[in-house]
């Protein structure tokens, strides 16, 4: 028994020995394409103090929970990476295009079967004998021979695309980071302009009652309660109108965590009505534009998908050479079961075959598949120098309003200020009956526009810094990345 199974190990090893033949490929070397953009971020007066000292060092190596000093943001963060739908099926896509991959590969290597059958017939004498067969063995089905490297450029082509796709399902976990934050910083600004309506409300409606017995004792002229009217009624629409995009807000916020609040947290959600100056680090440096190549998930993602059109012109250029496929077996058969594994029963086969591409009919076809696959991979190429160019602009947009925002804040902080003095001073002056209601009812608007001012640019201040900090490829890793990790560098 032993001796019969030396002699199918031996057989088979026959047949499995064909996969020596070593494959050439006929995918093209592969060349990066040149970044079309500066070596250099911009510079100019909208960039003054937007660089740190040190251009080596870059954003994108901060994990989200070091650049976001905020707890209640951190939680928000952990429900929506966890919950989010969007994500969730960008995650599902990776899982399948790497099962796709797999696929692919095990076309390199032959399929092997072990399997038995029997068999029984009657026949008319004339046309045939009455008999059984039996048969066990092992089956190769049709395995072809990558001597042109077409398997493995097409199993090249699975790999880059499954790569592709968990570089997007990375991009989008950055992107759905910097939307919670975003989210949570609008819904905190626009609570903190309620609260502001809210107390500009009161004062007008004590400025109105006020100015209503002044007018009814003759001392002001109706003309003056007119305008004090005006100025409840603005305050009035400015709470109807935040009240309703506090609540906006937080259903986007909702939307984005994939869960609804639970009421601890809406509680702390209610509770956060101003807001933050120090959650994010000031300095954020910007490193160098060749860094964004391999730092952002969308333009890695973006290669990847050009590695695979060039691995689709290998499988495309090799369709044009014979293909060699071998199928065999090896086992033992017998028209009788009990001699199934008798002396003499051995049995085995072996069909290599060839087909040889003729252009007389087929040429065309596999010529404009080489064409559309050549093809393919210059779009590819001009979508990755777009999503270079991009990422190019979106820092250089980020910088310009680092370097601005900072002063902006400060006109504002110092508008608000002067505000402030000209409204005490407006409503001495009209308590010593030095100036008329039109001069306080000016003073107080002025006021509550420098302080709605102050909040949009201290929020515009901060979506410029999560923007910035994605676009540098920030957001994607929940640590500081280790140094000996390669995508950091």
């Amino acid at each position: 028994m032993n001796a019969r199974l030396n002699a199918l190990s031996r057989k088979l090893a026959l047949l499995l020995g064909s996969a020596v033949l070593a494959g050439c490929s006929m995918t093209p070397k592969y060349v990066r394409p040149e970044a079309p953009v500066s070596p250099s971020f911009p510079t100019g007066a909208a960039y003054e103090g937007a660089q740190p000292s040190d251009p080596g060092a870059g954003g994108a190596e901060i994990g989200w929970r070091d650049f976001y000093d905020d707890p209640l943001l951190h939680e928000l963060v952990e429900k929506a990476l966890a919950n989010n739908h969007d994500l969730r099926v960008t995650a599902l896509n990776v899982e399948a295009a790497r099962a796709q991959y797999r696929i692919q590969r095990s076309e390199l290597l032959p399929t092997i079967a072990v399997g038995a059958e029997g068999t029984a017939q009657r026949l008319p004498t004339d046309l045939f004998y009455n008999r059984r067969s039996y048969q066990v063995g092992v089956t190769s089905s049709t395995w072809e021979l990558d001597l042109w490297g077409r398997i493995r450029s097409l199993s090249d082509q699975a790999l880059e695309s499954y790569l592709a796709l968990d570089a997007t399902r990375q991009a989008s976990q950055m992107s759905l980071v910097a939307e919670v934050a975003n989210a949570y910083l609008t819904l905190r600004a626009d609570q903190e302009l309620l609260r502001l309506a809210k107390e500009t409300l009161a004062t007008q409606e004590r400025s109105y009652a006020l100015t209503k017995q002044l007018v009814e004792v003759g001392n002001l002229a109706r003309l003056d309660l007119e305008r004090a009217e005006v100025a409840l009624r603005t305050a009035e629409s400015d709470r109807a109108t935040y009240t309703r995009l506090a609540a906006q807000d937080r259903n986007a916020l909702v939307l984005l965590l994939g869960e609804p609040l639970s009421a601890e947290l809406a509680a702390r959600l209610d509770a956060a009505a101003t807001l933050p100056d120090g959650i994010m680090p000031a300095d954020l440096p910007a490193g160098l534009p060749s860094d964004l190549l391999t730092r952002r998930p969308d333009i890695r993602a973006a290669e990847h998908t050009l590695r695979a059109a060039n691995a689709n012109i290998g499988a495309a250029r090799a369709a044009f050479f014979p293909t060699i496929s071998l199928t065999g077996s090896a086992g033992t058969a017998s028209a009788s079961l009990d001699d199934l594994f008798s002396s003499g029963s051995g049995a085995w086969s072996f069909m290599p075959r060839i087909t040889l591409p003729l252009p007389i009919f087929g040429g065309s076809a596999l010529k404009a598949n080489l064409d559309r696959a050549e093809v393919q991979k210059r779009i590819e190429i001009a979508s990755y120098e777009r999503a270079i160019q991009s990422a190019f602009r979106e820092v250089a947009d980020g910088l310009a309003g680092k370097g601005t925002l900072d002063a902006q804040i400060q006109s504002e902080t110092q508008r608000v200020e002067a505000s402030l003095n000209a409204y005490a001073l407006a409503e001495q002056r009209l308590k010593a009956g030095e100036d008329d209601n039109l001069a306080l009812l000016d003073a107080q608007r002025t006021l509550y526009g420098s302080q709605q001012a102050l909040i949009r640019s201290k929020l515009m201040r901060l979506s410029n810094l999560i923007n910035l900090y994605k676009a540098l490829g920030g957001g994607w890793r929940e640590f500081a990345a280790p140094p000996d990790d390669p995508q950091a560098r």
